[in-house]
């Protein structure tokens, strides 16, 4: 994929889930995923999991924004274009989750299908922080 069309499908992505945590319509973000779309989040937490299709997808994508009553948001940073469909982008989130505002870095490593996500695996950079973080109760 070049870099400029990894960089607008990942911009549409990241804008789609932003209205989306703060609490719009899913429709926009079922739109950019493969009916076949596979996001890995890795740990010992409330949102660790494979989520294989999109509805298991949007389901993951609602917890979180659930556990962050809201107020999660995304904060895209340097994008690398690998051979072929692979990107990986580092993103920093923030979200304020039981009355206490969080912040981690990931990189997500993306497999796209044409404009698509086809996949996602989040690898935090911190895993013990992304843990105690996304060990919510609520």
């Amino acid at each position: 994929m070049e870099r400029e069309a990894a960089v607008s499908c990942l911009r549409r992505l990241h804008e789609a889930q932003g209205a989306f945590y703060a609490g719009g319509s899913d429709a926009r973000l079922r739109q950019l995923l493969t009916e076949d779309v596979v996001w890995r989040v890795p740990g010992k937490n409330s949102i660790a999991g494979v989520y294989p299709g999109v509805d298991a997808v949007m389901v993951y994508f609602a917890r979180r924004r659930e556990l962050a009553n809201r107020t999660f948001k995304l904060h895209p940073g340097e994008v690398l274009v690998g051979a072929g469909e692979l990107v990986a982008v580092l993103t920093d989130g923030t979200a304020l989750i039981e009355g206490v505002e969080h912040r981690w870095s990931t990189v997500g490593l993306y497999r796209f299908r044409g404009q698509l996500v086809a996949g996602c695996r989040l690898v935090p950079l911190d895993p013990d922080e992304f843990d105690r973080i996304w060990s919510v109760t609520s």
